[in-house]
Order: structure tokens, then sequence, then C-alpha cells
């Protein structure tokens, strides 16, 4: 009886430990790179809920310059507030001095053509582009080349007032390789990207609100807060319906018009078979907030 109950004893404590354990791997899923360890990034979880997730990037030094290791770093981050439910919204920024003032071209200039080929260089650091989730870019000091082109993989962005944004990678020999040439052209039109690009020069905040390539222009110091206010705004509504009116959007932007109607039609049709779409509209005619589930 005596051995019985120790292996009784064994099996209840390991038990207690297995749920210990599980208990714990559930809790750390829902927060997933809550306290993260990075060279080039710092992480928080913002708003009155801590629901949007507020990357900095963080290379003083080097103006926040995009080197491979950063851009690992970002993706990576992607990737697990991806997957974080708790987490209905991203806000990337800088500094005040500077979102980003290109790409690192000490760690470029070695390339060859053929390293580039090879290596299929710059093709993965398109993470923030396919994110699921909204992602805003809040946007002070400059954002030069990558900057620039990192800014508009973003679905929204806001400038602080003394932003400046440009693609000079004409006077290094070179052209935009992110998306400067294609993104831009598809934002403020041909003649303006053609001069952005043709000529390496800078435009403000104002100028860039103006082509359509910001949305709103705030004080400096106000930029991130108001950037994830807009997060938090995004926030309330169902995570479902927002990444599925996301993908719309993209797809406008990615297609012609006939193709995109009928990809918004189908997909407006889809939500029919969603409770939150259910819910929203028996909340509006009961004249009550929406309790949205995501379902």
């Amino acid at each position: 009886m005596l051995i019985m109950s120790l292996l009784l004893k064994q099996v209840a404590g390991r038990a207690n430990f297995i749920f210990a354990q599980s208990s714990v791997a559930r809790s750390e899923s829902l927060r997933l790179y809550s306290t993260p360890a990075f060279q080039y990034l710092k992480t928080e979880l913002a708003g009155e809920k801590k629901n949007v997730a507020l990357i900095t990037l963080d290379r003083p030094k080097a103006l926040n310059a995009l080197c491979n290791g950063l851009m690992k770093e970002l993706s990576d981050t992607i990737n697990n507030y991806e997957k974080d439910e708790g987490v209905a919204a991203i806000v990337i920024t800088g500094s005040e001095k500077a979102f980003a003032a290109g790409a690192d071209i000490k760690e470029m200039q070695p390339n060859t053509y053929a390293k580039c080929i090879l290596g299929n260089f710059l093709n993965d650091w398109t993470r923030v582009a396919h994110c699921q989730k909204p992602i805003i870019a809040a946007v002070n000091g400059y954002a030069l080349g990558g900057g620039c082109e990192l800014a508009m993989m973003c679905d929204i962005i806001y400038a602080g007032e003394k932003a400046k944004f440009g693609q000079p990678e004409i006077a290094l020999g070179t052209i935009p390789g992110a998306g400067g040439t294609q993104r831009l052209t598809r934002v403020v039109g041909k003649s303006k990207a053609m001069e952005m690009c043709l000529t390496g020069n800078m435009i403000s905040a104002d100028e860039a609100e103006k082509m359509g390539l910001v949305s709103k222009v705030f004080p400096s110091d106000q930029l991130v807060s108001e950037a994830v206010k807009l997060g938090e705004k995004i926030g309330t509504h169902s995570q479902l319906i927002v990444q599925l009116c996301k993908e719309s959007v993209n797809t406008a932007y990615e297609t012609t018009l006939q193709e995109g109607l009928k990809y918004e039609r189908r997909t407006f049709h889809a939500t029919f078979s969603t409770a939150d779409r259910k819910e929203g509209m028996n909340a509006f005619a009961e004249k009550r907030k929406p309790d949205f589930k995501n379902e």
C-alpha cells in the first residue's frame, strides 16, 4: 500500500507539472513577443486594452538604416504578432529624427549582380506587405529609399509634420528595389513618381499628404499616440471582418476594376456566413454596441 501511495503521489505530481506547463504555454501563446530581446527593435503592447503592437526601429547611430539583421527581426516580430489573437493592429515607427533613412549602403556595397540573383536579394524584406493584420506606419523624420518603401508596405501612413519622403537611389547609381518604382507610382501617379525616382528629391509631409501618400499629418510629439489610437479604433471591430476588408482593398490596389469588383462582391457575400456580421447588424437594429467574437 505504501508503494502504491507513493506511485499515486508521483503520478499526481507529474500531472500537476504537465498541467502547469500547458497553462504557461497557453498564457505565453496569448502574448507572443511581449518581452522580446532584439538588437535592432523595441516592441511593446500599447493602447488601453494593450491590443496594439508598437514596433520601434532602433538603430539610432545609423538613422535606422535597414540592414538584413533589422529586417529579419522585423519579419520574425510580424510573424508572432500576426499569430497573437490579442493584437488587433500593428504600428511601426522610428525616432523623431528618422523613420528609416534607407537601406544599409555599407552592407549592400560589396554585392554583385550574381550574388543578388543567386541570393534573391531583398525578397525576404516584404513580410510587412503580406501581414494579414492592419499595419500603420508612423513616420517621423526621414523615410528615404528603403525607409519610404517600408512605409509604403504598410496599410496606412501617418506622418509627423517634419517627415521627409524620398527615393534617392538614383544618386547612388541604382534604382529602388523594394517597391519604390511600383507602389509609389500606384499611389501618386506616373508623373510624380517619375520626378521623385529620377531626381532623388525629397518631399515634405504636407506634400505627401496632398499626393495621397500619407493619410494624415500630426505634430511630431503626437504622431505615435495618434497611430495607436487608430489601431485601437480598428480593434473595436471584428478582426475577422477587418482582415477580409484589408484583402479586398489590396485587391483593388493590385488588379483591374472588374476583377476587384467581383472579388469585393464575393467577399461581401461571404460575410453573411459569419456570426460577427449577424451580431453587427443585430446590434445596429437593437441600438447597442456589438460584441464581436471574430467568428
